[in-house]
């Protein structure tokens, strides 16, 4: 039975870059860093978000890209929001002792729980965060609370210039951890996969797919033979393995197979 959304209050809206804002929500719902709710506008739209913060209140950050986003970013403290969740498989610490955490662009929301989740179990951690400009990285405080950041900016206008994956590579290089958790967008996560392929690590990486139900009944967020909304949207390395299309294709609302290209340019509409 699909429940109907619970109406919660949004008490603070915090600007992180030009183009996202997190919402704090009055809603106490616990979950596993990875999980999404579904977020819903009446006479709007639907959609899925990660929570960066699970406990008496929930927080979720917003990209401002199409007709939904921009509505929500019309919303004000006191406003409120519908919620449905939290769905899917999160990230996994059985068995972690030493890990690598890896946020990019507004996929740094999907970890930013993580630091934490990792500090009060004592595993040792690093986290990588990257973004396109220093004006685009956010979540910050959620890692630097926590324990050792390392910044990436592709310009390099702020931290470490280049990619969050060269960093992956030089830490690697130098020592051994037992898993590398990673979000962003699916060219990053290629290459972090196959980082750690290469390097013997097993990793976790959250895959994004367009969904309607986030319970695995429309079918609209398969990859391959794998839904993403209820077998992930966190995957490990033994299943990434297995996803052909991982890297090359995703489904537009239609249900038609195209190019990654072609989605996130969809997407973007």
């Amino acid at each position: 039975m699909i429940k109907a959304p619970e109406f919660a209050k949004i008490s603070r809206i915090v600007p992180e870059t030009p183009t996202v804002k997190t919402f704090y929500l009055e809603k106490e719902l616990n979950g596993i860093p990875g999980q999404f709710v579904m977020l819903w506008l009446p006479g709007v739209d639907e959609k899925p978000f990660s929570v960066s913060q699970f406990g008496k209140q929930i927080a979720v950050s917003i990209q401002k890209k199409g007709k939904f986003t921009e509505k929500c970013f019309e919303l004000k403290e006191c406003d409120s929001i519908g919620v449905r969740g939290p769905f899917g498989k999160g990230f996994s610490i059985a068995g972690v002792k030493k890990a690598i955490v890896i946020g990019g662009g507004c996929g740094t929301a999907a970890v930013a729980g993580l630091p934490k989740m990792l500090k009060e179990q004592n595993i040792k951690f690093v986290s990588i965060t990257g973004a396109r400009t220093k004006e685009e990285l956010f979540s910050q405080k959620n890692f630097q609370n926590f324990g050792e950041l390392i910044e990436c900016t592709d310009d390099g206008s702020f931290g470490k210039k280049g990619f969050v994956t060269e960093a992956l590579k030089e830490m690697l290089a130098k020592e051994k951890f037992d898993c590398v958790m990673a979000c962003g967008p699916e060219a990053m996560l290629l290459n972090v996969f196959k980082t750690c392929e290469a390097n013997s690590t097993q990793c976790q990486l959250s895959l994004e797919r367009f969904m309607k139900c986030g319970l695995g009944v429309c079918a609209q967020c398969v990859i391959d033979d794998q839904l993403v909304c209820k077998d992930g949207p966190v995957f490990n390395s033994e299943k990434m393995r297995k996803l052909s299309e991982f890297g090359k294709f995703a489904r537009l609302k239609s249900g038609e197979k195209v190019e990654l290209k072609e989605y996130y340019a969809w997407r973007q509409k």
